[in-house]
């Protein structure tokens, strides 16, 4: 029998309160914001010619205004909007007087409007295009579930089309009703598809059959690469094994994204096995579908990682060993070097008598030197060849053998691995060694001649076998074992060899979209809205050939024509060097102003800060909202405090005033990823609805920064990784972060040891708060060979900062012709671009692009393994030829332009504060993180981030409001001031001591400080 579902809201809850009112509230203009807007083009100005009444003009003028503000229509009196309609009135008709207008009727709003979008282009959202809206949202769902998602592509499609926005609560009528349609169709496809024993296997995973549940140990990862844990997922791995290849044969027909596989596995996760047996059943078995699946691959994605690394480790140990043998034979050649030297001497020692036996003097000379040491030094004179450093390697090897077999043994046999053609003579030698291992027989009871060789480099082959003189000769079976590793090492990384059964190891065919989608590619390219990739390929490449020629020439002639002030030419022989320096930063972190607030605990500022944007309604009880009474705040803030600042649970519970089962049960059931990400969304949208948040833009943009931050952790996990640059001898991660406008708007945590570049456009591309930017900045370990290809095709300016920048000029910036034929410039292009290799591999380019689009990779996937890929890769190169270009426009404009070498240098300055503020918030433990998982980090990286966004909103709001006091005494002085200070700082804030939560929050009241502040004099 089913069970019941639990009673769910009339509409689907989209937005908060808070995003509502910023995207549908009618605008609210500064004083600026009314010349940009009301100010009419001459066409404007013919239009309102037609208007007869003053009243009518008036209106239309309004409604024109909030138009091209938000692509959208309201119904408002005058005396609603007095202030513009006042500004009108002064601009356009100043002898009328506002209590003179009367009131607009219906059909002429109606007029008004049609005309407006006539005017724009603009269409209203009638019935055919709400049903083209509907299947835009169906299929949006089946690339990814969550609401906000779905939404905003449905406003990206609506933006693209030139259609007004449907009202609220039309948008979730049908968000609800395509994702009532998409779950409809799921549990229609697994009924067809599941048979009663898949079921029964199934259900299995939720019994209690031995004190725990099946599910709860498959969740579980291995802590670090240990012969234990690995021992352990080996065990997991087994188990699932047979509800993998079942997912592998139902997932593919629910016509789903991997984004969605991995949502759907994440529910797993999230939900207890007691809320997932009150879920609707087919659902259910989705969602145990889609994480067995995805367990799976992370099963051999740990097996894989644990394989690199003990491989790499091994071979590190042989290198030190061997430069350390190297060390001691050069030692002992010196010393032993003169004691050869008395050795020669005895054939001229006139001592000796003329018929003294050959074996006396050997005697003699093997007492002065034994007789391997003088060998050894025989052989250093008379050819001359310095020991092999190589031998000493495998000789070290040769003692790791019982190790490597122990550790790695079990991880070749653990994954089912594929080759290319390439790499497929290593292959015939796995298939052999697994062969052994199964069977159970030692290869020393191989003949040599059974050994698969073809895959040996010729170099290694005379350490593989013994030093013998007759035929045929003996192969050392460990050295021959190591070597198969090794070379599986190579060709993982290469991407020549792959496990199709991973997320991070496939092949990279696997990791783009499928021949089904691609036949699709049109509609899938309009879908997406990457309109380059719509444009024939070679009309693309002929405008920015002519924008590029032409930017080479105009910044080469501002140079000569001493525009360009900043660029230092010097001149040394007959070489010319230019240096460009540095903009300095301008927005300190802790700036003086904070000072001059009163001391506040941080619970009372999340408790501020959910009063204005309810973030922590977002943290709904893990078994829902039905089954229990609302979560306490005051316990959830301490939960969050403990998270963020490091501290946990159990130190919070000994110093505040609330009990540890109390804290532990609280985390337990509300904190999670979702709602985590989900809270930290609200509190951005907040910020960037606030009056100041505008002045943070950067050239009038959004403008935001990534770097990565780097924490030792006290624990071994699984990602942890060595870095003695940073972490000394200990182990650590990176927080890799996103900041835009002061707001940090994304996190992860990635490994130490992880190329920061690689993961640009994902912490982008799964930007889900409102604030979007338009140009992107990282310091030199953000760029490489693609991101500017990328970013651009999506939409993104990728903006870099170089460590270098006359090398980076001098290396990397290209043009469409020979160099040769630019002549004497300073910037003169140092390769020609080759057009003719994106044109033939665009096809490729615009499928990579797709899969980036839709979800089924990621780009820290795909970048890595096209890093691996060698140079002549067509795909590779078509994309690198790609990147040059727009990097050269790039680089010519950073030279040319010193707002944005000042924007670029600021975004990055704002991303280095909330570092600082991050450090200050994750305090505890002198920073060292004690967390056991990769989960765990996970959760402790996006508290911490809440409670900084949390400050940042304090801070802001504190601005905010001095900012439009002082504008209201028409202070311009200060308002230059107050958009200038950073809402980076936390000086004012309390994060030590004992806590007490359990007392009513004290409330800030931010009128009483505005009012302290407001006659103060701050010095800029």
């Amino acid at each position: 029998m089913q069970r019941k579902t639990a009673p769910i809201q009339k509409r689907l809850q989209i937005l908060s309160q808070t995003e509502i009112e910023t995207l549908y509230g009618r605008p609210r203009f500064t004083q600026d914001e009314q010349i940009e807007y009301f100010t009419l083009s001459p066409a404007e100005k013919e239009l309102l010619r037609d208007l007869r009444a003053e009243y009518t003009q008036c209106y239309f003028i309004l409604q024109l205004g909030y138009f091209k503000a938000k692509q959208m229509f309201f119904t408002f009196d005058f005396p609603e909007v007095q202030d513009d309609v006042q500004y009108i009135l002064e601009q356009y008709f100043p002898h009328t007087q506002i209590d003179a207008l009367s009131a607009v009727n219906k059909r002429t709003h109606l007029r008004h409007r049609a005309t407006i979008l006539d005017l724009s282009k603009y269409r209203i959202c009638d019935e055919e295009e709400r049903q083209k809206l509907a299947l835009k949202a169906q299929h949006a769902a089946t690339v990814c579930s969550k609401p906000v998602y779905i939404f905003r592509q449905l406003l990206d499609y609506l933006g693209e089309q030139r259609i007004v926005v449907p009202g609220y609560s039309s948008m979730q009528d049908i968000i609800g009703n395509a994702l009532t349609y998409e779950q409809n169709r799921l549990r229609a496809v697994v009924g067809e598809q599941l048979k009663d024993n898949d079921i029964i296997v199934l259900k299995a995973l939720l019994d209690d059959s031995q004190g725990l549940y099946e599910i709860t140990l498959l969740k579980r990862e291995p802590k670090d690469f240990t012969l234990g844990e690995i021992k352990r997922e080996i065990e997991r791995g087994d188990q699932i094994r047979h509800l993998y290849y079942l997912g592998q044969r139902v997932l593919p027909l629910l016509a789903i994204s991997n984004e969605s596989i991995i949502y759907y596995a994440s529910l797993v996760t999230y939900y207890s096995v007691f809320r997932l047996k009150q879920l609707d059943e087919r659902m259910v078995y989705i969602y145990l579908l889609c994480f067995v699946y995805h367990r799976y691959q992370r099963f051999n994605d740990n097996l894989i990682k644990c394989l690199l690394a003990k491989v790499r480790a091994y071979i590190d140990e042989a290198k030190e060993a061997a430069k350390e043998q190297v060390y001691a034979y050069r030692l002992e050649a010196n010393q032993n070097l003169e004691k050869a030297g008395h050795v020669l001497k005895l054939f001229t020692d006139d001592t000796l008598a003329e018929d003294v036996l050959f074996q006396t003097v050997q005697a003699i000379a093997f007492g002065i030197l034994e007789r391997q040491a003088l060998a050894r030094v025989a052989d250093h004179i008379t050819t001359k060849i310095d020991c092999d450093e190589t031998a000493f390697q495998w000789e070290h090897i040769d003692s790791l053998a019982r190790q490597f077999k122990r550790h790695l043994r079990p991880l070749l046999l653990g994954v089912n691995f594929t080759a290319s053609q390439k790499r497929s003579t290593l292959m015939k030698a796995i298939d052999f060694l697994e062969t052994a291992f199964h069977k159970g027989k030692p290869l020393t009871q191989y003949l040599a001649k059974q050994f698969p060789i073809q895959f040996v480099p010729g170099s290694t082959k005379r350490y593989l076998y013994e030093k013998e003189t007759q035929s045929p000769k003996r192969l050392w079976p460990n050295r021959y074992e190591f070597l198969v590793y090794r070379q599986l090492r190579n060709g993982i990384e290469s991407g020549d060899i792959f496990c199709r059964d991973s997320v991070r190891f496939r092949s990279f065919e696997d990791d783009l979209i499928d021949n089904q989608q691609w036949a699709q590619k049109e509609a899938l390219i309009a879908a997406t809205g990457l309109s380059i990739l719509n444009q024939p390929i070679q009309e693309h490449l002929a405008e920015l050939e002519q924008l590029l020629e032409e930017r080479i020439v105009a910044v080469n002639q501002r140079i000569s024509a001493g525009e360009n002030e900043h660029i230092k030419i010097t001149q040394h022989n007959n070489q010319r060097r230019w240096t460009l320096p540095y903009p300095g930063s301008k927005e300190p972190i802790n700036h003086p102003f904070y000072d001059t607030l009163q001391q506040v605990e941080i619970g009372d500022v999340l408790h501020f800060v959910n009063q204005q944007c309810h973030f922590m309604a977002a943290f709904d009880h893990v078994i829902g909202r039905y089954t229990k009474p609302e979560p306490d705040n005051r316990i959830l803030s301490a939960c969050l405090v403990a998270w963020a600042t490091n501290m946990g649970v159990g130190t919070m519970a000994e110093v505040s005033d609330i009990e540890y089962h109390t804290l532990a049960t609280v985390s337990d059931n509300l904190i999670r990823l979702e709602t985590l990400k989900e809270a930290n969304d609200l509190v951005c949208n907040a910020t960037a609805a606030l009056p100041i948040f505008p002045y943070y833009e950067l050239g009038d943009v959004i403008h935001s920064g990534s770097d990565g931050q780097k924490f030792d952790t006290r624990t071994h996990t699984i990602n942890a990784r060595y870095s003695p640059k940073y972490f000394g001898l200990k182990k650590g991660v990176t927080a890799y972060s996103m900041v835009a406008s002061h707001i940090p708007i994304n996190t992860q945590i990635i490994g130490a040891n992880d190329h920061e570049s690689h993961y640009v456009f994902d912490i982008l591309f799964n930007n889900t708060t409102d604030i979007q930017p338009t140009i992107h900045s990282t310091d030199t370990h953000g760029a490489n060979e693609l991101n500017f290809a990328i970013l651009h095709l999506f939409g993104y300016q990728f903006a870099p900062r170089y460590k270098d920048i006359y090398g980076t000029v001098n290396q990397l910036l290209y043009g469409f012709k020979h160099p040769s034929r630019y002549g004497d410039l300073l910037l003169n292009p140092k390769r020609k671009i080759s057009p003719q290799s994106i044109i033939d591999d665009w096809e490729n380019v615009q499928r990579i692009m797709l899969s980036l689009a839709l979800k089924t990779t990621s780009q820290n996937i795909i970048v890595s393994k096209l890093s691996a890929f060698p140079r002549t890769n067509k795909t590779k190169r078509a994309l690198w030829e790609y990147d040059n270009i727009i990097r050269s426009l790039y680089l010519l404009d950073y030279i040319d332009s010193p707002p944005l070498r000042q924007n670029v240098q600021h975004a990055l300055n704002r991303i280095e504060s909330y570092h600082k503020l991050r450090r200050a918030v994750s305090y505890a433990h002198f920073g060292q993180l004690r967390f056991k998982t990769e989960y765990e980090q996970q959760i402790w990286n996006e508290c911490s981030r809440l409670i900084a966004n949390c400050i940042i909103y304090f801070n802001a709001t504190i601005l905010s409001h001095l900012l439009e006091h002082k504008k209201s005494k028409g202070d311009k002085q200060a308002l230059d001031l107050f958009t200038r200070i950073s809402p980076v700082a936390w000086q004012h804030i309390n994060f030590h001591g004992r806590f007490t939560f359990r007392s009513q929050p004290e409330n800030i009241d931010i009128d009483a400080i505005i009012r302290q502040l407001a006659d103060l004099h701050f010095i800029p």
